[in-house]
């Protein structure tokens, strides 16, 4: 804990005599607004703690917060230390390795890790079709796959995947790749669907590289659609174009539950209780990742990272947002992580 104390003093030194960066310059008193950035999925939740923060501290500056996908935002957030640099980056998928150990390169060695609830990655289509989607796993793969099982992909309706799916063209609505909702659905489905053939399942130990570009590389034909970091618009599309599917966070359907509809996988549709309890395969967990190195430099950061455990509770506001609380257990962890300042290292996501 000593080593922490020590490692906060010398950053607000460092913030304090920051001069020029390469986005901007100036001191620590040229910021005086916490800066958020990263994920799509987890802005909404974000915003909501920063307005409430906002409302509930006067004295302090509201903070700012960015969508620039998961990817984008840890890339920002990696960047170093100083007031051109962001605080705190959303993320809905954890943090890489490689990231941590960019974050070190560029002196940010205080990264707290901190799980804020649980989304379902929700597979949708619009709410017009009375006679909806079912399907599995393997048949999101073997439709999206660029090369599915290692062959060449040449289905162009959902029939061509499965004769039980009706003869409609897939068109699917998805993330970018900077988005970690993108990383997130290449983990959750499409690598499940690949390994439902037990030859992948064999590559997959004589040949892990060879496995993850078979299984998680997506066509660019045109049958799946990137549609941005703007989840609200790809809604929009997916609701005004029946037979089409969309891939985004569960939080984004409950919202607009009057005009998508969430497409059962596997026999399992998307809701509250079945994300809570894992048994959507979609279900994934969020987190915010705060820069401990900001938190004695930057006014207020310290007492909005304390903010989130008033919301993110059963009964807290964040579950009318359509954020999944954690288990008990690991709420309580999450909270400790916040009040201890332990960074997290590359070795711990090994």
């Amino acid at each position: 804990m000593r080593k922490s104390l020590f490692t906060l003093a010398a950053a607000a030194v460092v913030l304090a005599g920051c001069g020029q960066g390469p986005t901007g310059g100036g001191d620590a008193a040229s910021r005086q607004q916490i800066r958020i950035v990263g994920s799509s999925t987890v802005y909404p939740f974000s915003r909501a703690v920063a307005e409430r923060f906002a409302q509930a501290n006067p004295s302090f500056a509201a903070p700012i917060v960015e969508s620039t996908g998961t990817g984008g935002g840890l890339n920002l957030f990696c960047g170093g230390i100083g007031p051109q640099y962001p605080d705190v980056a959303n993320a809905s998928r954890r943090i890489k390795a490689s990231e941590i150990e960019q974050c070190n390169r560029n002196g940010v060695n205080q990264v707290i890790e901190v799980p804020i609830g649980i989304d379902g990655l929700a597979l949708i289509e619009s709410a017009q079709r009375s006679t909806g989607f079912q399907l599995t796993v393997r048949d999101v793969y073997a439709a999206l796959a660029a090369n599915p099982f290692g062959q060449a992909q040449t289905a162009r309706t959902w029939r061509d995947v499965n004769p039980a799916l009706p003869a409609v063209a897939i068109r699917v609505y998805g993330p970018p790749p900077t988005s970690g909702t993108r990383d997130s659905f290449a983990e959750l489905m499409l690598d499940p669907g690949c390994n439902t053939d037990p030859a992948m399942q064999a590559l997959k130990e004589s040949d892990e590289d060879r496995h993850k570009q078979v299984c998680t590389q997506i066509r660019e034909d045109g049958a799946f659609i990137e549609a941005g970091e703007n989840d609200n618009l790809l809604v929009q599309r997916v609701s005004e174009n029946e037979g089409a599917v969309g891939v985004l966070g569960f939080s984004f359907l409950e919202e607009n539950s009057s005009r998508v509809q969430g497409i059962p996988i596997g026999g399992v549709t998307p809701t509250a209780e079945t994300i809570s309890n894992f048994t959507y395969p979609g279900a994934r967990t969020l987190y915010i990742y705060v820069k401990g190195e900001h938190l004695a430099a930057i006014p207020g950061l310290r007492e909005f990272v304390s903010a989130w455990p008033q919301a993110w509770g059963p009964g807290g506001y964040l579950t009318q947002h359509g954020l999944v609380p954690l288990p008990d257990a690991q709420r309580q962890a999450a909270e400790q992580a916040i009040q201890a300042v332990k960074p997290i290292t590359a070795a711990d996501l090994q």
